[in-house]
């Protein structure tokens, strides 16, 4: 024992310092290259090799199954996707689903006293208002002329006043909409003013239509007209939908997407599929999805999400983490959390909504496609159909990160979708109130790997530099750490030399 402390000693004193600066420059060199290996695997394949490897082949050998990433997706989707992204990236579009000014929003704010509506949003609906309601042809008509003054005014008594200045006049459908969505305070009562707005549009809708070829004033009309129409039976339709009429509102919903096949602008069967969802009526669902889940449509998240839903019924009831992680996915469990990573890679806020570790905040106006502004817009509206399939919320909970291990780097390349946009966060910012945190496209994290490297790498460098411009300070400190390091198993050794025997010891010495 005490010659084996001697040899261990000497071999340490005879160690020059020029051995410690070649010991941790060889240590940072070969730390380095790990890590910028580590970086460039992380770059082109999102996830660390030895992770991988570890996974891979290691886990596999010491009994362990990994099935929390399903098969991957066809990238050949991906690619052809993304050769069809013609249009502007962060394009604003109409929320679907908005709710009423006067019965919704500024109830909100008369209880809470903050303003759900930015002026950017609110200016992008006063765009849109006077693109759908007017037209070159409205000063032929005294009501319509004071209406197309109306749309432009920025002061919401403003508006109204001009409103029943018109109305004063003759009875004018865009005169009741603005009445409708603005000074009505209840649902009811915006319903009474659009079936108003209803009957005085039909009426200027067929006469329109009979003078439409007329020339090109006639035919600008008759467009006018039809966006009126199909807004105020829209409306009519939400209505019923919220006084709990909802087989009424699917009613008018599939009979407005018959009469105007072509108005795919408006987005009414978002609308028809939250209707369904109420009334539990799957296949139909489905029928409507089956219809306009087409990768030459623009998607949605409530389009991606409700066949994620549809998907996660079939399996979500009977759903396991523990016992899939034994006997691996099956294929229908295969199929849900494929329909599930593909809604998140297109909206990746719409989960921690569902899951309600973010607050809702009523939705805007407009949306931003894949932005935080849709995710809020569809869990204001879908979060009760996911709680009413029991299960689902689970399922979601237990595979919707993993997206995240699937998609290398989500900015610049995806899978099933184009690149996600960077500049969402700007826009979200524009059309979402200030009380409301803005959520941003959640960033994969760098490898445990990747981390170890870098710090062994920056450790091991930093010891090569002292040890080469303090070689004798250096030297005395790595004597007195291997000293330190090898004194629990000299005090190990003496304990089990004074316990056994010393010819018992003397032969152990010696094999």
């Amino acid at each position: 024992m005490f010659g084996t402390e001697s040899s261990l000693s000497m071999f340490l004193n005879t160690l020059t310092p020029k051995f410690y600066v070649a010991l941790t420059g060889t240590s940072s060199l070969i730390s380095g290259l790990i890590l910028i290996f580590e970086w460039w695997y992380f770059r082109k394949y999102g996830t660390s090799f030895i992770e991988q490897v570890s996974v891979s082949h290691l886990r596999p050998l010491l009994g362990g199954v990994d099935s929390s990433t399903p098969s991957s997706a066809n990238t050949s989707n991906g690619e052809a996707d993304s050769s069809r992204q013609s249009v502007s990236e962060c394009k604003v579009w109409r929320n679907p689903l908005n709710l009423f000014r006067g019965a919704e929003y500024n109830r909100y704010t008369w209880v809470t006293g903050r303003e759900p509506l930015t002026y950017y949003d609110m200016n992008l609906s006063a765009q849109d208002h006077q693109t759908f309601f007017t037209c070159d042809s409205d000063h032929l008509r005294p009501a319509d002329a004071i209406m197309q003054k109306a749309w432009r005014e920025r002061n919401p008594q403003a508006r109204i006043s001009a409103a029943h200045e018109a109305l004063e006049l003759e009875d004018c459908a865009t005169a009741f909409i603005l009445l409708a969505e603005e000074e009505a305070t209840t649902i009811m009562e915006a319903e009474r003013l659009f079936k108003q707005a209803l009957k005085a549009g039909d009426v200027c809708y067929r006469r329109s239509q009979q003078l439409q070829h007329h020339g090109t004033q006639y035919e600008a009309q008759h467009r006018r007209d039809t966006n009126v129409l199909v807004y105020i039976k829209r409306r009519l339709a939400m209505c019923s939908r919220k006084l709990g009429r909802t087989r009424e509102a699917v009613k008018m919903m599939r009979d407005l997407m018959k009469e105007f096949p072509l108005l795919s602008m408006f987005n009414i069967h978002e609308n028809l599929l939250e209707s369904l969802l109420e009334l539990q009526n799957y296949a139909d669902v489905q029928a409507v999805l089956a219809k306009y889940d087409d990768i030459s449509l623009p998607k949605s998240a409530t389009i991606c999400y409700t066949a994620a839903l549809l998907k996660a019924r079939a399996v979500s009831d009977k759903f396991s983490p523990e016992a899939a992680s034994r006997r691996g996915l099956s294929t229908a469990e295969m199929n849900a959390v494929e329909a599930i990573h593909r809604a998140v890679e297109f909206n990746p806020h719409v989960p921690k909504y569902l899951l309600e570790m973010k607050s809702l905040i009523l939705p805007p106006e407009h949306i931003l496609k894949r932005g935080d502004s849709e995710a809020i817009a569809y869990a204001f509206f879908h979060l009760q159909h996911w709680k009413r399939v029991e299960g689902a919320l689970n399922l979601l909970h237990c595979t919707w990160e993993g997206t995240f291990r699937m998609i290398p780097y989500p900015l610049e390349k995806g899978h099933l979708f184009y690149p996600y946009p960077i500049c969402t966060e700007t826009a979200d910012r524009e059309l979402l109130p200030m009380f409301h945190e803005v959520s941003v496209y959640p960033k994969k994290e760098l490898p445990f790997f990747i981390l170890f490297t870098a710090g062994l790498c920056s450790f091991t460098a930093m010891l090569a530099l002292l040890t080469h411009q303090f070689p004798e300070l250096m030297g005395v400190f790595a004597k007195a750490f291997l000293s330190t390091l090898f004194a629990p198993l000299n005090f190990i050794m003496e304990k089990v030399e004074s316990i056994l025997p010393s010819s018992l010891w003397h032969q152990l010495t010696r094999i």
